[in-house]
């Protein structure tokens, strides 16, 4: 099964999507948002999955093919500040903080350093990154994972983990996904994915964790105050995004399910037509 994850992303109070021509469509509270002359897109990152209702400014990121990056919306602490990055081959973007993978396997940070989760200059052999809150976690082309900033709840206890194909962070929790289809679960308010067999892409909210079956259905676990774990209905998925309190999930015909909170439009995707190419 072909998973599509860098195509659809989900922050605390909107949703992106990459469309087919590489320009980007955005849902939700996006103010201060300009992506309208973005071309050429390949993967986007959606900032912010922070709890408090204070922080809910967010920002949008975009990788393009020829390995720049463009990034808009709040950038109060330089998140955006990505417009020298070059030679790029992934981002990922977290409360007040994007990160970028080089074709070298070394990554790029901007953003806010206070809890150092953008120490992360150090890290090489990295093929994936992933932001939380206030940690970042990086895979490695060998399947061990890295991480940085806060360990409060554990979230960063990842050294011993091998085999690895994918990670996801979250408020609390890190995930990933071992190359035989289990998950990996670490911190608190993740949920319990212990049990999940046939994963084949896993996407963490604040307090929610999200995996796509390689059958194209979908399980979700954790927090579901707002209905951000229903999606056990949906079929013929290739891509699943987590926000704080929303869930996206791309089908393979380029629409796109949405379900928990859309108090800010976030979920108002259902004449979205995403790439699948």
């Amino acid at each position: 099964m072909r998973q599509h994850a860098d195509v659809l992303a989900a922050g605390r109070r909107h949703s992106v999507g990459l469309c087919a021509d590489g320009s980007v469509t955005l849902a939700g509270d996006v103010t201060g948002h300009r992506v309208e002359e973005w071309s050429d897109v390949v993967a986007v990152a959606a900032g912010n999955v922070h709890t408090a209702r204070n922080t809910g400014q967010s920002h949008t990121v975009g990788l393009r093919a020829d390995g720049s990056v463009v990034a808009t919306g709040w950038n109060a602490h330089g998140q955006c500040d990505v417009t020298d990055w070059s030679h790029i081959v992934g981002v990922a973007a977290g409360w007040r903080r994007t990160l970028g993978v080089a074709a070298d396997g070394t990554v790029r940070a901007a953003g806010r350093t206070d809890e150092g989760a953008c120490e992360v200059s150090s890290w090489a052999g990295v093929v994936a990154v992933a932001a939380g809150d206030w940690h970042s976690v990086g895979l490695r082309s060998d399947g061990t994972v890295i991480a940085a900033g806060t360990d409060s709840r554990g979230q960063c206890s990842v050294t011993e983990w091998t085999n690895m194909r994918s990670v996801a962070a979250g408020h609390l929790h890190s995930v990933a996904l071992t190359v035989d289809g289990r998950v990996a679960i670490v911190g608190a308010s993740g949920g319990n994915a212990n049990d999940w067999v046939g994963v084949v892409a896993v996407s963490a909210g604040s307090r929610h964790t999200v995996g796509l079956l390689d059958d194209g259905h979908v399980v979700a676990a954790g927090y579901d105050d707002r209905g951000q774990c229903d999606v056990a209905s949906w079929r013929d998925i290739v891509a699943v995004a987590a926000g704080s309190t929303h869930t996206l999930g791309l089908r393979s015909d380029g629409t796109v399910f949405a379900a928990g909170n859309g108090d800010d439009g976030q979920c108002d995707v259902e004449d979205w037509h995403v790439r699948l190419a």
